[in-house]
C-alpha cells in the first residue's frame, strides 16, 4: 500500500491498462493530472482542441485495437468532447474519456466552469461517472475500460473533481485491471435451423456486411462463408474494410452504393446480414428493403434485431459461432440462379482529368504496402468508399454513424501516433479540411508523418448536389470564399502541393510516399462533379436519382 493523489492514482491506472499515449488539453480544473503528467511514462499530445482530442482517440482506437484515451478540462473544455465522443458512440468506437470538474462543494452552484457533463454526455457514452469517493477512483477508472472494450464497444467519460485529483488515499500497487465477462446472449437454436432451411431453398442469397463484423473479428469466417458457398458480399460504410475487394465482394451498397451491390441488395431472396445496423444510409425505403427476401441477421447486440428493418430470422450472439453453426450443416447451398448478381457488374469509363475516381484508383492500386485510409465527411467520402480498391491489410476509418465534418485530419493524427510506421492516407473535402486542418500544426510538431488529399472543388459539394437535384438549384450557403490552402499548409511546416492534372498529382502522391514529413497535395476538381449512382430518396434501394 502506499499513498497516492487522485491524479497519480489515474495515470497509475493508465499505467496498468498499457496506455502509453494520450490526447488532450489542460485548464484550470484538470491542471493536477498534467502535475502528474509532467514525469509520468505516457506520451501526451497536445492538440489544438479538445474536439480534436476526442478525434485523435478515436483514430487511435480504431487503428490499434486498444482504448482511445483522451482528456479535458471541465466547462467549455469537457463540453468541446461531445462532437468527438458522439462520433466514438454511434461508431462503437472504445474511447475514455477524462474530465476535470469543480471541487466537489462547489458543485451545483454554477460554479466557474461548471457544466454537468454527465448528464450531457450521457445519451452519447456508453457509460459514464462522476467521482465522489477518492477511495473508489482506481476501481472506477478500471471499470470505465473495461466497459468501453466489452461486447458492443464505446465511449466512457470519468469526471473527476478537482479536489479528488489533489486528495490523498491508499493505493494498493496489485489493483488489476477490471475485466467483464462476455455478454453474448445465447443464439437460439431454432433461428439457426431457420436460418439454415433458407440458404437451403435460397436461389439469391448475397451477404451483407458491416462494421459489426469487425468489431466480432469475425472476418475470417465470414470469407469462408462467401467463399465455400460463392456468394456475393456487399458492404455498408463501416464494414468496408472487413474483407479484401476482390471478385465476391461488390462494395458498398445503400445511398451511394453500386448499382452491383445495390441490385444485389433488391433482387437477393436470402439476405445474410451480418454485424450491421440497418442504417437508412444502407436500405432507403426499408419496407421496401425487406420486400420479397428473407433478411436473416446476425449480431452480437440485441438491441439492432428489427430496430431499423423487420427481419425474419434474427440471431442474437456471438457472430462467429452463430456463423459456424450454420456452416457445418450446410454441404453446399443449391445452384444459384445463373449470372443473377455477375450481369449486375458495370465498368463506367472514368472521366477526363483529374477525377475524384481517377485519384482513388490511382492511390490505392497495385502493389503497395497496407494502408490506413481516413476519409471525412461529404463527397470525398463516398468517392473513396467507392473508388478505393482495399486490400488484405487496409484499414478504413470515417465518421459513418453522425457524420462528422472535420473528422480526418485529427483522427489520421491518432491513427498514425497508434502505428508510426505504417502510411496513413488522409481524404477530406475543402470545407472538411478547414475545420479541423490546425492539427496538421500538431502533426508536424509530433513528427508524425502523413499524406492528406484535398479535393478542392471550392463548395460544400454533398449539400450542392442535393441543391442541385432537389432545391432548383439555390446555391445557399455551399459556395466557400477563396483561401491559399498552400499558405497554409507551409505555415504548419508541413510540405504542400498543389495540382490540376493526372501527371501533377501522380507526382506530388509519389513525393509524398517517401516524404518523412506531412505533405498536403491539394487537388483541383470540378465543382459541379457529382457522386454517382444515387438512390432516389425513400424508394427501392435500386432506383437511381438521374443525374
Amino acid at each position: 500500500m502506499s499513498q497516492l493523489t487522485g491524479s497519480q492514482i489515474i495515470l497509475a491506472c493508465l499505467i496498468k491498462e498499457q496506455v502509453s499515449t494520450v490526447f488532450g488539453y489542460p485548464g484550470g480544473a484538470i491542471m493536477p493530472l498534467y502535475d502528474a503528467l509532467y514525469n509520468a511514462p505516457i506520451h501526451h499530445i497536445l492538440t489544438v482542441h479538445e474536439q480534436n482530442a476526442a478525434h485523435a482517440a478515436d483514430g487511435y482506437a480504431r487503428s490499434s485495437g486498444k482504448v482511445g484515451v483522451c482528456i479535458s478540462t471541465s466547462g467549455p473544455g469537457a463540453t468541446n468532447l461531445i462532437t468527438g465522443l458522439a462520433t466514438a458512440y454511434l461508431d462503437s468506437i472504445p474511447v475514455v474519456a477524462i474530465t476535470g470538474q469543480v471541487a466537489t462543494p462547489l458543485l451545483g452552484r454554477d460554479s466557474f466552469q461548471e457544466i454537468d457533463i454527465t448528464g450531457l454526455s450521457m445519451p452519447i457514452t456508453k457509460h459514464n461517472f462522476l467521482v465522489h469517493d477518492i477511495t473508489e477512483l482506481a476501481k472506477t477508472v478500471h471499470r470505465a475500460f473495461a466497459i468501453a472494450r466489452s461486447g458492443r464497444p464505446g465511449p466512457v467519460l470519468i469526471d473527476v473533481p478537482r479536489d479528488i485529483l489533489t486528495g490523498m488515499t491508499e493505493y494498493n500497487d496489485d489493483t488489476l485491471p477490471h475485466t467483464l465477462p462476455p455478454n453474448y446472449p445465447q443464439s437460439d437454436p431454432s433461428a439457426i435451423q431457420a436460418a439454415i432451411d433458407a440458404l437451403l431453398e435460397a436461389r439469391r442469397p448475397a451477404i451483407l456486411i458491416g462494421g459489426g463484423v469487425k468489431i466480432a473479428k469475425a472476418q475470417s469466417a465470414v470469407r469462408h462463408f462467401a467463399m465455400k458457398h460463392q456468394l456475393p458480399i456487399i458492404t455498408t460504410l463501416m464494414g468496408l474494410d472487413a474483407l479484401p475487394h476482390d471478385h465476391l465482394n461488390l462494395g458498398l451498397t445503400g445511398m451511394h452504393g453500386s448499382q452491383a451491390a445495390n441490385k444485389t441488395a433488391a433482387q437477393a431472396d436470402v439476405l445474410l446480414a451480418i454485424g450491421t445496423r440497418f442504417s437508412d444510409r444502407t436500405t432507403s425505403n426499408t419496407e421496401m428493403y425487406a420486400m420479397k427476401k428473407t433478411i436473416i441477421h446476425l449480431d452480437g447486440d440485441p438491441s439492432e434485431m428489427n430496430k431499423n428493418v423487420d427481419t425474419h430470422i434474427p440471431i442474437s450472439g456471438d457472430i462467429i459461432e452463430s456463423l459456424r453453426a450454420i456452416d457445418e450443416r450446410i454441404v453446399c447451398l443449391p445452384e444459384q440462379e445463373t449470372g443473377w448478381w455477375t450481369l449486375n457488374q458495370t465498368n463506367e469509363p472514368i472521366e477526363e482529368g483529374l477525377s475524384p475516381r481517377y485519384i482513388m484508383e490511382t492511390i490505392s492500386k497495385g502493389k503497395r504496402p497496407a494502408t490506413t485510409w481516413v476519409a471525412d465527411v461529404g463527397q470525398n467520402q463516398m468517392w473513396a468508399a467507392q473508388y478505393l480498391r482495399l486490400q488484405q491489410g487496409d484499414r478504413w476509418l470515417t465518421s459513418g454513424g453522425l457524420g462528422t465534418m472535420g473528422y480526418a485530419v485529427p483522427a489520421a493524427l491518432g491513427a498514425k501516433s497508434s502505428e508510426p510506421d505504417r502510411p496513413v492516407v488522409v481524404i477530406v473535402g475543402d470545407g472538411g479540411f478547414k475545420m479541423t486542418a490546425m492539427e496538421l500544426l500538431t502533426a508536424v510538431h509530433e513528427n508524425l508523418p502523413y499524406t492528406v488529399i484535398i479535393l478542392k472543388n471550392n463548395v460544400l459539394g454533398m449539400v450542392r448536389q442535393w441543391q442541385t437535384l432537389f432545391f432548383d438549384k439555390h446555391y445557399s450557403a455551399t459556395t466557400l470564399p477563396a483561401f491559399d490552402f498552400a499558405g497554409f499548409v507551409r505555415s504548419c511546416g508541413a510540405t504542400a502541393h498543389e495540382v490540376k492534372t493526372r501527371e501533377e498529382f501522380a507526382a506530388a502522391f509519389d513525393a509524398a510516399r517517401t516524404s518523412r514529413t506531412v505533405n498536403v497535395i491539394i487537388a483541383d476538381i470540378d465543382s459541379d462533379e457529382k457522386v454517382k449512382p444515387m438512390t432516389a430518396p425513400n424508394q427501392s434501394v435500386d432506383e437511381f436519382v438521374l443525374i
